[in-house]
């Protein structure tokens, strides 16, 4: 990361013709690079707890997602079952092998296949690293366990969030990402908003036209 770093603030100077900053210079540099001022922090960004879970699922709803709120990991399971009945959609469904989805296996209602999504696969589920309440966005970050595919290419879109990863704007996330970074960030982060949707012809609003058709959220809330 260090010198990937040092290469582009280097052909940056040589664009500027500027030679490298030595000294206090480039220590002052070094120093806001590893810690970055936080900026000014809208006020729909603002509160915690039960507020910010509430302005969250407002947001997500008003563009086109839906919302429901478990106790626990426990109910993740039929919970999903629930959805997929309720919308007709096939109980077979491939997700990430991050561990917060062991528990799908166990429902007799439910045939869960791990890894790599295909064309003939409707239904994914993957947990989130976070979410940002001003917006409604999910944060997901890729990895071995955790294939950026399974977020574009089934039409439903079923995303885990624990609700103390929720938090109020997009520099906390950022802030998040590189506390626990410890080898440095994941190669992709997704930031994503509601399903997918274009306005191209007409103005007109069609969902799914470059991924997802549904995003369905289901937050483990085990403070309630």
């Amino acid at each position: 990361m260090t010198s990937a770093r040092d290469s582009v603030l280097g052909s940056i100077r040589r664009g500027l013709r500027r030679g490298p900053l030595t000294g206090a210079a480039a220590e002052a540099l070094r120093a806001r690079l590893a810690n970055p001022p936080p900026g000014p922090l809208p006020e729909r960004a603002k509160g915690v707890g039960e507020d910010r879970l509430v302005r969250f699922i407002d947001m997500a709803e008003r563009v086109s997602a839906s919302v429901a709120r478990i106790r626990s990991l426990d109910q993740l399971a039929p919970a999903l079952a629930e959805y997929l009945k309720a919308h007709n959609l096939p109980t077979t469904v491939v997700a990430s092998d991050d561990p917060v989805l062991d528990g799908l296996a166990d429902h007799p209602m439910l045939t869960v296949r791990r890894g790599l999504p295909t064309p003939g696969d409707t239904v994914a589920v993957v947990p989130a690293f976070g979410a940002i309440a001003e917006t409604g966005t999910l944060a997901l970050r890729s990895g071995s366990e955790r294939a950026s595919t399974l977020n574009f290419l089934p039409d439903t879109h079923v995303v885990v969030l624990r609700a103390a990863d929720l938090v109020g704007g997009l520099e906390e996330i950022w802030a998040r990402l590189r506390a626990e970074g410890q080898g440095g960030l994941p190669r992709t982060i997704n930031f994503i908003t509601g399903p997918s949707r274009t306005g191209d012809i007409e103005q007109t609003i069609q969902l799914g036209a470059h991924g997802p058709l549904r995003l369905h959220i289901l937050i483990v809330d085990e403070s309630a």
